[in-house]
């Protein structure tokens, strides 16, 4: 059976929702073959193995953690020329996806970006994709050289499948330009407690209907009751009421959870392509026009302030 290579997203061994999903969508091409890459890559071994990985790459040196990301190319690429995989699959997110770009140009292959589902073909793995701000929905499929593909975080399950899991280090070669751009200084994120906004299985969002900073935490306290992630709208960063790492939309972060809820938002095509495939929509309004009531599957046209608390409260208890 062919070999399908899955670039694993860890940190220092704990292995990233997205990689996982990963192994499952390459389990319909082929064999799953990870390739994990710096501090804490054989760590990734039992967890990958589990998840239905035949065989784990691994490597490490400094040039992963001191450089930018071109010595993991350098290193996928070396795997790419080990194994002759008949795909390479890669997350989506910004970092994935210049990896992504930069091996296929290596290796003279096209790109699929954000894919949001895989199935076999008989010319090779054909991928779904949202276009147009989510407006059509297509099918695609790489025409020349060994498809190269990102695929959007919660675009498959998580499924548990045992394989061999054999780790095998991986030889890499740097090139001259692998040290060209140096990681100076890092900076810890803060912890809010919350879920990854592009990985969580729901995610609550709240926009300019929210009407300022100080009514964000009816948002916030929504999410928590269900272990959901907090987004916003364009319109409620550019205000300053949010961080612009929570937004949502086309020129913030695109998610695709089980759950949406759009608070306060009006539905405007920017923010659209952001959410516009996520599984189920939910949306609050006081204006019974406004565009997102178009996509929604379910709709409630009321007051956020009375609304939300309430769902909070009936979620809360009911978990309680």
């Amino acid at each position: 059976m062919a070999e399908v290579l899955v670039y694993v997203d860890h940190v220092d061994g704990a292995v990233r929702k997205p990689t996982l999903e990963l192994l499952t969508l390459a389990r319909r091409l082929g064999d799953p073959v990870a390739v994990a890459l710096g501090s804490g890559a054989e760590a990734t071994a039992a967890t990958l193995a589990e998840h239905g990985a035949v065989k784990v790459l691994t490597a490490d040196a400094p040039e992963f953690g001191d450089y930018l990301v071109v010595p993991k190319v350098d290193a996928l690429q070396a795997a790419y020329e080990a194994v002759s995989p008949a795909a390479v699959l890669v997350p989506t997110s910004a970092e994935g996806k210049e990896i992504a770009a930069r091996l296929a140009l290596r290796i003279g292959s096209g790109i699929i970006t954000d894919a949001t589902d895989l199935e076999a073909g008989e010319d090779g793995p054909v991928a779904t994709q949202s276009a147009f701000a989510a407006s059509f929905t297509t099918k695609s499929r790489v025409s020349r050289g060994t498809p190269v593909i990102t695929v959007k975080p919660n675009s498959a399950p998580v499924e548990a499948a045992p394989a061999a899991g054999t780790v095998e280090a991986l030889a890499v070669t740097f090139g001259e330009t692998s040290t060209g751009t140096k990681v100076v200084s890092r900076t810890p994120r803060e912890s809010t407690g919350r879920p990854e906004l592009t990985e969580a299985a729901i995610v609550v969002s709240g926009g300019r209907g929210v009407n300022g900073a100080e009514n964000f935490h009816l948002i916030e306290a929504l999410a928590d009751s269900l272990g959901a992630a907090v987004g916003a709208s364009r319109a409620a960063v550019d205000a300053g009421w949010y961080p612009h790492s929570n937004q949502v939309g086309q020129t913030g972060k695109s998610v695709s959870p089980q759950l949406y809820i759009a608070n306060g938002i009006s539905g405007a095509i920017q923010h659209r392509a952001g959410m516009q495939t996520s599984k189920t929509i939910v949306a609050v309004n006081k204006d019974a026009e406004a565009p997102i009531f178009d996509l929604v599957d379910y709709g409630v046209v009321g007051d956020l302030f009375q609304v939300v608390p309430q769902l909070t409260e009936e979620v809360t208890s009911r978990k309680g």
